[in-house]
């Protein structure tokens, strides 16, 4: 699995500093914060309600090829399913500047659903996440979950919605489309990006949204589900 080196440069710490004395007074902190967007739900809130887990699969997966062990298994909720895994990068689908053959070794110009257009997704702009193809261990078509169907990926304190996209490997978990990646402040490089750990995968059952490219509909409809799993 691949990891990520962030780093600030002092011309952008300059910037940012500049960005902030220009603030007037009311936005720089001395006047009080807005409250938070209460339509809004939490990494925490998701976190606390997948702590523990009911399993659906009938054995674990591995979270790479060369893993020497197989360790997550799927959970299920009466609403959704879920897993706890890192992120490898999915570039495959429509040909892009971002995911070609010379970006991705592995690059394939297809995914397992198409667009409205029956054209492979674009991984370079679609948030989408890959789940494993049906086997005996899980079979994601008996969870309720199709190609469109809505999922909630949460890392550190971020929460993205997406749509399942692609399938991968029948004995491998944890992986999502360039766009889900960057939109969640992970490395998105099919090479050498991805995150080791602490991703957190939540599908929703009977969620499948159309036209599955559409990222306004899977963000609304996550965001509407996110607040029904949660209890408001």
């Amino acid at each position: 699995m691949r990891t990520r080196m962030l780093a600030l440069t002092s011309a952008a710490c300059g910037a940012a500093l500049l960005g902030a004395a220009a603030l007037p007074a009311s936005a720089s902190g001395s006047a009080q914060e807005p409250e938070a967007d209460a339509g809004v739900v939490t990494a925490a809130e998701l976190l606390a309600e997948v702590r523990a887990c009911s399993r659906i699969s009938k054995g674990r997966y591995r979270t790479d090829s060369g893993s020497a062990k197989a360790t997550v298994p799927v959970c299920g909720t009466r609403e959704a399913v879920f897993w706890k895994a890192d992120m490898d990068i999915d570039c495959d689908g429509r040909k892009t500047r971002a995911c070609n053959r010379k970006t991705d070794p592995y690059f394939l110009p297809e995914t397992a659903f198409q667009s409205s257009r029956g054209e492979p997704l674009d991984s370079a702009a679609l948030p989408h996440v890959v789940v494993p193809g049906p086997s005996k261990v899980w079979d994601y078509r008996k969870s309720g979950l199709t190609g469109g169907s809505v999922v909630a990926v949460v890392y550190r304190d971020r929460v993205r919605y997406g749509v399942i996209g692609d399938t991968g490997p029948t004995g491998i978990i944890g992986e999502a489309s360039y766009a889900m990646a960057r939109t969640l402040g992970i490395d998105p490089d099919p090479s050498t990006g991805g995150a080791e750990s602490g991703v957190t995968y939540i599908a929703f059952k009977n969620s499948r949204v159309s036209p599955i490219e559409s990222r306004a509909r899977a963000q609304s409809r996550g965001a509407a589900l996110a607040r029904e799993f949660v209890g408001r």
